[in-house]
């Protein structure tokens, strides 16, 4: 029986998914419920359209989901609710599936074996002809999410297979018909398995609880107690949580986390012997800077994309700075490689939510003329280049270039620290159609003609495109220089990332 708790006497008007697990005996020791809503709260920046937790207590599968931010959803009350042994959540921004109820997660299916739930973060590049598949055996569905989807595949059972379901089997036979891009939790029982595609394009990784008074002691990592584990799309809520890193699920891995521990199950294999795809925009926008991805921080990976910029576009000037927060880290590696003073110019108002992942572009462009203020005092006369980590639909940056015009800066330089993007992301972040791309909104033959020019590269469109909203230069990292910076901390092998949305190229045929 699945409890649903219905919290309507309050009004409440991407993703990321998180697990926990005590350890030891059971009951829990500690809040399990609680933690999952902390770890929601630290991924928030990846989803702000819906949440949903799903717990087990004594065999009993209890969940609430609902539209809305975390501490929308979920009140001291809910949680108290919810309390269990372990639970999977998820919080949730649209890339397929409208933003509704209907298509809110964690999911929780009926199954011969009993009831299961599952969380997951990414797109199914081959999702058209999956659906065809179950639709085929005569099986309904009743969202357009891909997760409904993976639930009825991962519902087939495998040949010889005893009483209970062979669960690391059906994950191995979905991630054979899957390849890209996903990675996943899947509550069962007494357990939590923990899976990610081949490629490793969606990240995925673990923690473990340890004992309050024992956090912060000089300590063997190894050697320390554990409350439980937990499992995140990114690292950076494990340390307010009282958790230590412990490693990542690794691309085509399958992991089983119960009360005893983690055991991994195996991997399944690229086709080919391909390099793994990891995404490399997480390293440029969507994780926080301080999460872990291969081992090294985001943090680390942006100052060095902004000193490789200011390597590869070197600029005259008096001051650099940043468009906060998102260029924060690029900037000061800019100005620390050019020698030149980190000055700040922007006053960012931080109650209003981040403008990439606001599925209506009306609403982001409204969001922006309320989102920064000028620091005039600081630039005044001056020389400036401003840094910023990407431009995707180029809603902020021009009304800023703007801004800092009219408050009194001689010159405005623009420096991104990543590529262009010019190609949508079929794999699991928001950048839905090509049109929508300002690298590709005004073709070369219409910027030739209203310069009077005979002809314009393509590379030239952006810089010109700036050039009319105010910017004096603008100039993007190169491909080249972004892969240098994020591969030149990685010590594993082999490495590679995905970089479809920068140059096209996509790590497998993608059928929608």
């Amino acid at each position: 029986m699945v409890e649903t708790f219905d919290d309507s006497r309050q009004l409440q008007t991407a993703c990321g998914v998180f697990g926990c697990i005590a350890s030891g005996e059971w009951p829990a020791k500690i809040n399990v419920a609680q933690n999952i809503y902390l770890g929601l709260v630290g991924l928030q920046h990846r989803g702000q359209e819906s949440a949903g937790i799903v717990t087990v207590n004594n065999g009993k599968m209890r969940q609430k989901k609902d539209m809305g931010l975390v501490n929308q959803v979920f009140t001291d009350d809910i949680l108290d609710k919810l309390r269990g042994d372990l639970g999977i959540g998820h919080t949730r921004y649209s890339t397929t599936g409208v933003s509704e109820m209907i298509n809110c997660q964690p999911f929780v299916v009926d199954s011969r074996h009993g009831k299961f739930a599952l969380a997951h973060n990414g797109e199914l590049v081959n999702a058209k002809s999956l659906r065809q598949k179950v639709l085929a055996d005569g099986v309904g569905l009743s969202s357009e999410s891909d997760s409904e989807l993976m639930t009825q595949l991962l519902c087939r059972a495998p040949d010889n297979e005893g009483v209970e379901p062979d669960w690391p089997t059906r994950i191995r036979n979905f991630m054979k018909m899957s390849l890209t891009a996903y990675s996943a939790l899947l509550l069962y029982k007494d357990r939590i398995y923990a899976f990610r595609d081949p490629y490793g394009n969606r990240p995925l990784c673990i923690g473990k609880l340890v004992p309050p008074d024992l956090f912060d002691g000089e300590h063997n990592d190894n050697d320390l107690p554990v409350d439980g584990w937990i499992l995140s799309s990114e690292s950076a809520p494990f340390y307010c949580m009282g958790a230590k890193y412990f490693r990542e699920v690794m691309p085509g891995e399958i992991v089983c986390v119960s009360r005893d521990g983690v055991k991994s199950c195996g991997q399944v294999p690229r086709l080919n012997g391909e390099l793994p795809a990891v995404c490399i925009f997480e390293y440029v926008y969507f994780a926080r800077p301080d999460s872990i991805l291969e081992n090294q921080m985001v943090y680390s990976v942006r100052r060095r994309c902004g000193m490789q910029l200011s390597i590869e576009a070197p600029q005259e000037a008096d001051i650099v700075s940043s468009v906060p927060e998102s260029g924060n880290a690029a900037a000061l590696g800019f100005a620390h490689q050019s020698g030149l003073p980190f000055v700040e110019i922007l006053a960012k108002n931080r109650y209003v939510g981040r403008t990439f992942i606001n599925p209506d572009n009306r609403l982001r462009k409204l969001g922006v003329a309320k989102k920064f203020g000028a620091l005039a005092d600081n630039f005044l006369g001056k020389r400036v280049i401003l840094v910023d980590d990407s431009i995707v639909r180029g809603n902020t940056l021009g009304p800023i270039v703007r801004l800092l015009r009219k408050a009194g800066a001689k010159e405005v330089h623009v420096r991104i620290a990543s590529p262009p993007l010019r190609h949508p992301c079929y794999m699991g972040i928001n950048i839905p159609t090509k049109e929508e791309l300002v690298a590709n909104s005004v073709k070369p033959s219409e910027l030739a003609a209203f310069f009077g020019l005979s002809f314009i590269d393509v590379a030239l469109v952006l810089t010109l495109m700036f050039l009319l909203l105010g910017a004096d230069t603008v100039v993007h990292l190169s491909v080249a220089g972004l892969t240098k910076s994020v591969e030149v901390g990685i010590n594993e092998k082999p490495i590679g990332h995905c970089t479809a949305c920068l140059t096209g190229i996509y790590p497998v045929a993608v059928d929608f």
